[in-house]
């Protein structure tokens, strides 16, 4: 049995080696012939690929690694099967498409093998290697994969966060965070990133946090606000909550949140307008240093 199995990885890495040109091409031939791949991956790109893979392939057979572990254990050939996939994930090609891609290899492959040898028992052992190889690229293809794009919602989601909490500069010394939509805290912490940096770069004394778009007030929105509100007094500001409409007004009543160390306002107009009192009655610290 082992004898067997010696002489089919054998012929396998013989086949690699002197047709791999040959079994590159094919290679690239049955990929685009599949209708998943739907144009977004260039020929060129199939080819170098495919002339990626079958070299770590080959290269992964000559170090005499156990066949289980060609793909997991050898870094060349590992890394190959992932750049694979994490490309064809930001092309937005499927899943399913990329592993039926990497084991299409094995058709390539089994017709070289086939070409060398006419024994049917030759031809299995030979099968049976391919197959144990291959497969073990899928799966890693597929693993791969489904984390890179796990990675590219992570970040998409974190620039949209960044995105839907502008920070404004309003007035002199003011600045203004609009906040639309749910406030969570994955997004509170966001929202106090930003408000913070930007207190520090425009040495600004009033941060406005307009609350108007924000469709319900409960008891983790206001700890959220009040957790902001804090940060921004520790950076030597005043703080004005905005947009507390009639209906917020009363929920934040029946469910006895304390707001009364904040200072709000029903729109961001009036918030504004108490800002430029703030500010306006701040010491002139310029003026106090020429002084």
């Amino acid at each position: 049995m082992v004898s067997a199995e010696a002489a089919a990885r054998e012929r396998v890495t013989s086949v690699l080696r002197e047709e791999a040109d040959e079994i590159s091409d094919r290679w690239v031939q049955l990929q685009l012939a599949q209708p998943s791949l739907d144009g977004e991956v260039t020929e060129a790109e199939l080819g170098e690929e495919a002339d990626a893979l079958v070299g770590a392939l080959l290269s992964g057979l000559d170090l005499g690694l156990p066949v289980d572990r060609v793909v997991t254990s050898h870094e060349e050939m590992h890394r190959t099967v992932s750049e694979i996939s994490l490309r064809r994930a930001r092309r937005g090609v499927s899943p399913t498409a990329t592993s039926l891609a990497v084991l299409s290899l094995k058709e390539a492959l089994l017709e070289a093998v086939q070409r060398r040898t006419r024994d049917g028992e030759d031809l299995f052992r030979s099968a049976v290697m391919i197959n144990r190889l291959l497969d073990s690229a899928g799966a890693l293809s597929f693993e791969t994969f489904v984390e890179g794009r796990e990675e590219i919602i992570r970040r998409q989601s974190q620039q949209l966060l960044e995105v839907s909490t502008p920070v404004v500069r309003l007035w002199r010394q003011v600045l203004a965070v609009p906040l639309i939509g749910t406030l969570d805290t994955a997004r509170t912490q966001v929202v106090m990133e930003n408000l913070l940096q930007a207190i520090q770069e425009h040495e600004a004394l009033v941060a406005i946090i307009d609350i108007t778009g924000v469709p319900t007030v409960d008891t983790a929105v206001a700890q959220h606000l009040m957790h902001t509100v804090n940060a921004v007094r520790l950076m030597g500001a005043d703080c004005v909550i905005s947009g507390i409409r009639p209906p917020i007004a009363q929920t934040i009543a029946q469910l006895g949140i304390d707001l009364s160390t904040i200072l709000t306002r029903a729109t961001l107009a009036d918030a504004l307008g108490e800002a430029v009192k703030l500010t306006d009655a701040a010491p002139d610290i310029a003026s106090l240093e020429r002084r």
